[in-house]
């Protein structure tokens, strides 16, 4: 009998749960060598994150940049590349808007935020593009490029708020002037939710309809499945991946923007809190679906808003939610090794040949 779509579809769904519940099962291991209880931090990790309105106000504006970032890695990786350069994009759209209005007269409100929004997803879209644009024209692996620019871009980051770019009046941490306050982004409805959220889950909608729904989708699908084959039947598979590259890239640098114009108000080391990595984990659970890095990058933001809380009740470090991610990462790597072998085909159900067919056999 031979594999059906829903097969696919079922390992597809099945595989990132079953590495989520090992990576649980390998972080309360740690937790009871540490002494504590392991179910009191299952449990304390749901309460933390989904346990009332402030937690779930905390875990939406932690997912909001998440759903960006994973952006960056999906698009690429549906016309065929692995980019996981999302940090560097992140960090450099950031600076983009906070220097924008230092270095030109903008208009006061909406239309001045959305400039500075542009700009930093415009930075973010080159820096991204660049990796695709190596590896394209110059054959550099686009992983390692997309990786050591990242390095580049914080480095860029770094040089500039600590020289050039730096307020005088920020002493003990480096950062570029405020934006003004008619151009920062506030919480949606009075709540600290900030609409970052929004733009996450409408760019991971518009992503999904123009991969499932327009031409120029469809042939990136193509490209990703076979770029040789594509460029034989005449797609432009060079600018198809480039572009992909500069989408993804332009979503980080949003996600950027959007953290120094809602919460930050200017650029400062703060950005570099690795949500560009964090993407990537985010982008492989969802098997690089745009609307399936909506919930996933929920649940990922519920459990960096539960590390303070086991901090105080467990005495767990805040940074062992990092740990809880690091399993959850490799476990999601290793489970493509079962990949067309958690359902085989001899277990499927399988239906009787009609009378017709097995007397014609």
């Amino acid at each position: 009998m031979d594999r059906k779509p829903w097969h696919d579809a079922a390992e597809a769904v099945a595989l990132p749960l079953l590495a989520l519940a090992g990576a649980m099962l390998l972080f309360g291991v740690l937790v009871w060598l540490h002494g504590q209880s392991p179910l009191q931090a299952w449990t304390l990790l749901f309460v933390g994150a989904f346990g009332d309105a402030f937690s779930w106000q905390n875990t939406l504006q932690r997912a909001a940049p998440l759903m960006l970032t994973a952006l960056c890695v999906a698009l690429p990786a549906r016309a065929g590349l692995i980019i996981i350069g999302g940090e560097g994009a992140f960090v450099l759209g950031g600076l983009g808007c906070a220097s924008l209005p230092t270095l030109l007269p903008l208009p006061p409100g909406l239309a001045g935020t959305a400039l500075l929004l542009l700009a930093a997803a415009a930075v973010g879209a080159a820096w991204v593009a660049l990796a695709g644009a190596l590896g394209q024209l110059r054959g550099v692996n686009e992983t390692i490029s997309s990786l050591l620019l990242s390095y580049i871009g914080i480095a860029v980051f770094k040089q500039l708020v600590e020289g050039p770019l730096r307020d005088p009046a920020s002493l003990n941490k480096p950062s570029t002037l405020p934006i003004p306050a008619s151009m920062q982004i506030g919480g949606m409805f009075g709540y600290d939710v900030h609409w970052g959220l929004a733009w996450g889950v409408a760019l991971c909608l518009l992503a999904a309809l123009w991969l499932a729904r327009t031409t120029n989708g469809f042939a990136t699908r193509v490209v990703g499945g076979n770029a040789r084959a594509a460029r034989l039947v005449g797609l432009p598979a060079t600018r198809l991946i480039i572009s992909a590259c500069a989408f993804g890239g332009g979503c980080a640098g949003l996600a950027g923007g959007i953290e120094v114009a809602a919460v930050q108000t200017s650029a400062n080391a703060s950005l570099i809190a690795g949500l560009g990595y964090a993407g990537i984990l985010v982008s492989f659970v969802a098997r690089h679906q745009p609307l399936a890095i909506v919930p996933v990058a929920i649940l990922f933001g519920g459990f960096g808003a539960a590390g303070s809380l086991l901090q105080r009740r467990m005495g767990l470090p805040d940074a062992s939610v990092q740990v809880l991610l690091g399993f959850a990462f490799v476990l999601i790597l290793a489970s493509e090794a079962l990949r067309g072998r958690l359902l085989p085909v001899q277990w499927l159900p399988q239906r009787e040949p009609l009378p017709g067919a097995r007397a014609a056999a």
